[in-house]
């Protein structure tokens, strides 16, 4: 009896260690694969970087000539719009980096003395140099892997006297050569899993630390902002609280209370006339089915089922098919979001495609979604007349209260004419 319960233990624990080793690898995986991502997508800013470093070195080098002068002011437009879209990336992949407030001037003289341009500054100079290395590791790395693991498969066809390693060293005349390549390949994977996610935040420190607001900045405009965010998710949190009271209230209970009084009358009936009584009882019956077919509405309308049942990817399919109008769905999302993100974002569809079917007239509407850094963007495109506004009753101003109550934006390009976009973007909580 003692060997038969400790099999089970000892197969349980190796379970879990399998489990475990699983986990550990599939985490190492992600991180390695965000951060090369991370990697090469600072690598653009990064290089853009340089080119503007050497240009304001040029113009400093000039301004005693004059030209340097006329660049002044262009430059700095250039090294304000990168440092925003850098905030952004950085936001994308992590925390966001909220851009000081008021705007860094654009002209030389208050630029001089103004502390966010010199903060960007030593940014540039920090992300053009350094970051642009860690880029351009993170983007050679993987290929480096590939070509010296798979060396073995293809040395023999390649020249006599061909570098046999990606870093330009080493010739293979023999297997035990080959194979040493495909070592070195091995060890460039050690270096990406082990050494990768380290590389995309030394990358994205300086931006992190210099990009954001300083401790002399004023950030009563985030604490307003914060401020509205929350009220408006007080009030669609009240408004979905009235609406679900409302279907209940007018449907549902009206059907259960109108059972009721068939079932009563039914029971009155039982002792005076059996044949009355099973005519009422027939008409309770449906009474009853509906009752339950509109309580079902009313809790798939809280969360559907289908998201858990399908994911995201799933259920806006499902919205896809019943629409009236030929709609095409494209998910990426690799990671399951959060529900309340998900379901953000499916009745954020729903309304759109009601919308879409009720007042656009268009032939085709297009779904896109996509969850990458911590964020989930969505857009819905239909080729119909345009000329949506949220003061038209359309629905609109129910998605936007949605969105905020996520700290999300919402943004609508509705042309008379069309087409009509609308771009929602909010945290994905995953």
């Amino acid at each position: 009896m003692a060997v038969t319960d400790a099999r089970p233990e000892r197969g349980g624990e190796a379970a879990d260690g399998g489990e475990g080793v699983k986990a550990v690898a599939g985490r190492t995986l992600r991180a390695a694969g965000g951060a090369l991502a991370g990697l090469v997508g600072g690598l653009g800013t990064a290089a853009t970087a340089l080119l503007l470093l050497l240009l304001l070195a040029a113009a400093a080098v000039t301004a005693p000539l004059g030209a340097g002068l006329l660049l002044a002011s262009p430059l700095l437009h250039a090294l304000h719009a990168l440092a925003g879209r850098e905030r952004e990336r950085l936001g994308r992949r992590g925390p966001e980096v909220l851009a000081p407030e008021p705007a860094p001037p654009t002209r030389l003289r208050p630029a001089l003395g103004d502390p966010t341009t010199r903060r960007e500054l030593r940014w540039l100079a920090r992300h053009g140099t350094a970051g642009l290395l860690l880029g351009l590791a993170g983007f050679l790395l993987p290929l480096s892997a590939v070509r010296d693991t798979a060396f073995p498969l293809y040395w023999r066809f390649m020249p006599k006297g061909t570098t046999a390693t990606s870093v330009g060293f080493g010739v293979a005349h023999s297997w035990p050569d080959a194979f040493a390549v495909c070592a070195f390949g091995i060890g460039s994977i050690a270096v990406i899993l082990g050494l990768t996610p380290g590389m995309a935040r030394l990358q994205a420190a300086p931006g992190r630390v210099l990009l954001a607001a300083g401790p002399d900045q004023d950030l009563s405009l985030r604490v307003a902002e914060l401020t509205a965010t929350r009220a408006a998710a007080l009030d669609a949190h009240a408004t979905e609280l009235r609406r679900i009271e409302r279907a209940l209230h007018d449907g549902t209970q009206n059907r259960l209370v109108s059972v009721t009084v068939l079932l009563g009358a039914a029971r009155r009936q039982v002792a005076r006339d059996p044949s009355r009584a099973e005519e009422i009882l027939e008409r309770a019956q449906p009474a009853a089915e509906q009752a339950l077919a509109e309580l079902r509405t009313v809790s798939r309308s809280i969360l559907p089922p289908v998201l858990d049942d399908r994911g995201l990817a799933g259920a806006l399919s499902g919205l896809a098919a019943d629409c009236p109008v030929p709609c095409r769905i494209d998910v990426d999302a690799p990671e399951r979001c959060a529900a309340s993100a998900e379901a953000t974002a499916y009745f954020v569809v729903a309304e759109a495609l009601t919308n879409v079917a009720r007042h656009s007239g268009a032939r085709s509407v297009t779904v896109t979604l996509r969850a990458r850094g911590g964020r989930l963007r969505l857009t819905v495109a239909d080729d119909g007349r345009g000329g949506a506004e949220e003061a038209g009753g359309s629905g609109l101003t129910g998605i936007r209260r949605r969105i905020a109550a996520h700290d999300g934006t919402l943004r609508l390009v509705s042309p008379p004419g069309g087409p009509t976009t609308l771009e929602v973007d909010l945290p994905s909580g995953s």
